[in-house]
């Protein structure tokens, strides 16, 4: 089993990731990432845009367990993140997160 946090960080620091709520959004419309990582908390009419686009585009979607704090703390980050986009995973085994999720 691959820990969500552990693969964040190595995207992170391996790979090209991309935070935030228009960063999201711009992705998902345009289908250009590999991934979406929404925080346990993001507020509710976020996460229907997100998840709109991303069934629209056929991009994959994970649900973080914990807080936007939890997961800006996954990314190194001294602020809170609601969404992460991973546009390139890096040394990363993610992806394969979103492959266990849709099966």
């Amino acid at each position: 089993m691959i820990d969500i946090s552990k693969a964040i960080a190595t995207a992170v620091r391996t790979g090209k990731v991309l935070f935030g709520v228009s960063n999201a959004t711009t992705s998902a419309k345009t289908g250009k990432a590999k991934l979406f990582i929404l925080a346990a908390n993001c507020p509710t009419s976020i996460r229907e845009d997100i998840e709109y686009y991303c069934k629209f585009s056929g991009l994959p979607l994970i649900f973080h367990s914990g807080t936007s704090i939890d997961l800006g703390a996954a990314c190194g980050k001294p602020f809170t993140v609601s969404v992460v986009t991973i546009k390139e995973p890096g040394d990363s085994d993610i992806l394969k997160l979103a492959e266990a999720a849709n099966v």
